[in-house]
């Protein structure tokens, strides 16, 4: 990241402080809601307990403790967008949450949605000195990765190895100890604008908390909806947000492309909002009870009373049909889906082994979505709930909690670490010194 104190290296130092103390809280900055959980851990490091290298890698036992949401005020499109309003909210969650958990927390790792997400592919290739691949190696082929001039204003989110190869032999999960002649690894860099990081990280210092991690919506919203199966043969994941609409695509058990449509439930709330005439809580009310994408003949007949409090008693006694109410949210929601399509063609989707998606976030309740986005995408489509976790309320275990699920995934194991080793300064002609350490510092 930039200059600033909170590079990825020093945030995982917090990170790390806060397991040693065994508390940590999850904070997920969405368009229409904040929740925040604290997690316990039993102590142990969970890097270090881990056994593979995929993002499930050495599940860590922890147990959510404390758990608060509220409605998001100041954030648009998943980015901040009234430093004050959103201040106030996650002061607020983080509260409510560390009342229920009777704990005090100091750090928090984070996520959001919109921040523009763009996703490359490195590739890296050294000749192996010793024969057997070790941690240096592996430290040496991740920098030799041709960074790509991603423009100025914009931040390395997320930075993986999705796969490496020793001489002729791909598809390695982890090469160390393998021998062979030539070691070469192929990455995933995903950057985001950096001012959305930006803002973030000032509204959670100015509520005296520490940014111990960050992490993209998109990406663990798919953590927690994906099964094991969809991870490694390839699979997408629509997390259906307020906002934004975020799609991440797994291989391997590895994020091999990101992106978001600044597109979500609040559009298809504020259409009905102007279709119907009436308030955004009546509209938001009326989208939750009565909502729905696939009209039948019933939906003509089911007559929906819109309340008002406009005070002309006439206009506040209306009614419309269902089927009207369909005909209102139907093209919003093909908007949404068309655009998902198109992401999803631009990264070569359909050359995948398996084409599932899951759909999930909040907005993926809408009753017949499944059946909709089965035909506007074309594949197996099914409606994904986050994986249980130890002492989640029941009223967060639906699809509009995946993200805040992920990111207690994350925060117990984060991928982007795993890879990350101190490089010993003898063994580097000194302009790869320099080049190396650059890229850990910077991205990492």
């Amino acid at each position: 990241m930039t200059d600033l104190y909170q590079s990825q290296r020093a945030m995982r130092n917090k990170r790390q402080a806060a397991m040693q103390r065994g508390v940590v809280a999850i904070l997920d900055v969405g368009t229409s809601k904040i929740a925040c959980l604290v997690l316990r851990f039993d102590g142990l490091d969970p890097v270090k307990t881990a056994d593979g290298v995929g993002p499930m890698a050495g599940q860590s036992r922890f147990r959510v403790i404390g758990a608060a949401t509220t409605r998001s005020r100041g954030v648009r499109f998943g980015e901040i967008d009234a430093m004050q309003e959103t201040e106030r909210a996650i002061r607020t969650v983080v509260q409510g949450a560390q009342k229920m958990a009777n704990v005090r927390v100091d750090h928090v790792i984070a996520s959001f949605s919109g921040a523009r997400p763009r996703s490359y592919g490195l590739a890296g290739a050294i000749p192996l000195e010793n024969g057997a691949v070790d941690e240096c190696d592996v430290a040496r082929v991740l920098s030799a990765c041709d960074v790509p001039d991603y423009g100025a204003g914009r931040e390395a989110l997320h930075a993986q190895p999705v796969n490496f190869a020793i001489d002729h032999r791909s598809g390695l999960g982890d090469p160390r100890g393998q021998i062979g002649n030539r070691l070469s690894v192929d990455m995933h860099l995903l950057t985001v604008d950096g001012a959305v990081v930006e803002n973030l990280l000032y509204c959670v210092k100015r509520c005296d908390l520490e940014l111990a991690g960050i992490a993209s919506s998109a990406y663990v919203s798919a953590i927690a909806s994906l099964v094991e199966d969809e991870q490694e043969l390839g699979a997408a994941c629509i997390d259906m947000g307020g906002g934004a609409t975020g799609l991440s695509i797994f291989m391997k058990k590895h994020m091999i492309y990101a992106d978001s449509v600044r597109l979500g439930g609040d559009h298809v709330t504020l259409d009905i909002s102007k279709g119907l005439q009436v308030p955004m809580q009546t509209a938001e009310r009326i989208k939750t009870f009565y909502g729905g994408v696939v009209a039948t003949g019933m939906d003509d007949r089911e007559m929906i009373e819109i309340g008002g409090e406009t005070g002309d008693w006439e206009h506040d006694r209306r009614t419309v049909s269902r089927a009207e109410l369909i005909g209102v949210m139907r093209p919003r929601v093909e908007e949404i889906l068309e655009e998902v399509r198109e992401r999803l063609d631009a990264a070569g989707f359909e050359h995948l082994p398996s084409q599932r998606i899951v759909l999930t976030g909040g907005a993926s309740q809408i009753p017949g979505l499944d059946g909709l986005a089965g035909k506007i995408l074309g594949q197996h489509v099914r409606l994904g709930r986050p994986l249980r976790v130890q002492g989640l309320p029941q009223a967060a275990t639906g699809p509009a909690f995946s993200s805040a699920v992920g990111l207690c995934l994350f925060a117990a194991h984060p991928q982007d670490e795993w890879w990350d080793f101190e490089i010993p300064v003898e063994r580097y002609p000194a302009r790869s010194l320099k080049r190396a350490v650059k890229w850990f510092r910077d991205n990492w």
